[in-house]
């Protein structure tokens, strides 16, 4: 398919959207060009390259392709800025000069998440046959236990440079939390929106902060296509939705998963990611960090792989992957990896891009293959994942045992959240065994 083509199939599905966001954003229009977001200088279209001034909005107004944050990142001598972000806070704001945030961000009301640990997953990785160095990059260790706590945490500043007073968004689960969460420590009133079916663990965390929790009859589509109504109405007035109208703000934060993996591993890029996929959006910036990372000279330059992974019910881009289109045909979710279960994924043509581009894969797994996962995790490092941990580690033992990915390779293996909130999946789990308190009945149990 020729490219020209392939982007107006794309511009498809932004345009209503788009069209929506743009044509009655008050706030887009009236933009301030002084708004301190620190090496921010814009938006830039990702399909046709248009600038944009610093604003509320998220899709071009010439092709509606996504826009994109556009920096003056910092030029000079590597060495010094590896050692200022080094000798910075143990969280994201250390890569403050790399984010659309202001040089004082640390010092504002913030959950501060970020600098999650690097697993090195020996156990695991003898397990799955891997005989070069496999690392978990566990974000199970964020405030609210999910990867949301970063990108929501750069939405609240854009948030507060645009003058918002409530933050909303659309969630399967994870975001509604960490939405929630920052919002009471910021300062801002929270309405969140999620499917009315969600795992009751991530409901209980998400209403908690006091916010406003609303449940949508649909899936996570429908519930992303009312809060797109909601943006083009006077009752969302002042209302910053963090990954729609400040959508491009917020997917920056999923860069500094990029930035602490090599910083962790020694300022080095590693040879495979294994990545999950719900809207695509966090591998698409993961991408991008990596690609800064080079062009600021913080890292050696060199091949890596990048691999998407997705549940089988819900895989619209490893369908599309696999069938070598580069249009990603929506699906209706069916799999207990609802954290995944985004039908129509904003950014899956991107991934399919990168995918290729990097020699990678997308691959997805089964629910019992997702439960296995788990279980593997748990038993091998002592991390208990949610299923969307238990997709990119299943994904990862399938392409192992296929040959796609290499196991003489460092390879980083992303789990994104924790299994706290999907107990569900793993119901099954319980006691060995009921004994009364003696040795003798221990003993009859066959547990000596």
């Amino acid at each position: 398919m020729a490219k020209c083509a392939m982007g107006k199939m794309r511009r498809k599905g932004l345009a209503i959207m788009a069209a929506q966001t743009v044509a009655t954003s008050a706030n887009a229009s009236a933009a301030d060009a002084s708004v301190d977001l620190g090496p921010a200088t814009g938006l830039s279209c990702r399909e046709c390259g248009t600038r944009f001034e610093l604003g509320p909005i998220f899709a071009c107004v010439e092709c509606f392709g996504p826009l994109e944050v556009a920096y003056e990142l910092p030029a000079g001598d590597p060495e010094a800025l590896r050692a200022a972000i080094e000798a910075g806070p143990n969280n994201i704001w250390r890569y403050a000069p790399l984010l659309p945030v202001p040089a004082d961000v640390a010092s504002k009301p913030s959950l501060n998440p970020g600098f999650t640990k690097l697993v090195d997953a020996q156990n695991l990785a003898k397990e799955l046959g891997v005989t070069g160095k496999l690392y978990v990059k566990d974000d199970s260790g964020n405030p609210t236990h999910s990867f949301k706590d970063r990108v929501v945490a750069i939405a609240v500043e854009a948030a507060r440079a645009f003058g918002y007073t409530t933050l909303s968004c659309s969630s399967t689960g994870n975001l509604a939390g960490a939405v929630g969460a920052a919002a009471a420590r910021a300062g801002f009133r929270s309405c969140v929106f999620i499917p009315h079916d969600l795992e009751q663990g991530k409901v209980v965390m998400a209403g908690v902060y006091g916010g406003d929790l609303v449940g949508i009859e649909g899936n996570y589509d429908d519930v992303n296509r009312f809060c797109s109504e909601l943006i083009g109405d006077p009752l969302g007035e002042g209302w910053g939705f963090v990954n729609v109208n400040l959508r491009p703000y917020y997917g920056e934060g999923s860069k500094t998963l990029a930035y602490e993996i090599c910083e962790q591993l020694g300022w080095q890029l590693p040879d495979q990611l294994v990545i999950p996929i719900a809207s695509g959006s966090q591998l698409t910036k993961i991408d991008k960090g990596l690609q800064e990372l080079i062009k600021l000279g913080l890292v050696e330059d060199k091949p890596y792989k990048i691999f998407g992974a997705q549940a089988e019910g819900c895989s619209p881009v490893s369908t599309a992957f696999k069938a070598g289109h580069d249009v990603v045909r929506p699906q209706k979710p069916n799999t207990i990896a609802k954290s995944l279960a985004i039908g129509n994924p904003a950014d899956g043509p991107y991934v399919l891009d990168i995918a290729r581009r990097t020699g990678g894969f997308v691959e997805d797994v089964n629910d019992e293959q997702v439960v296995e996962a788990i279980r593997i995790l748990a038993q091998t490092e002592g991390i208990f994942a949610e299923t969307a941990g238990g997709v990119t580690v299943g994904v990862t033992k399938k392409l192992i045992e296929n040959g796609v990915l290499d196991p003489s390779l460092t390879t980083v293996v992303l789990n994104t959240g924790d299994g706290l909130k999907t107990l569900e999946a793993v119901s099954g789990t319980g006691q060995t065994a009921t004994i009364r308190p003696s040795l003798d009945a221990f003993r009859a149990a066959g547990l000596a």
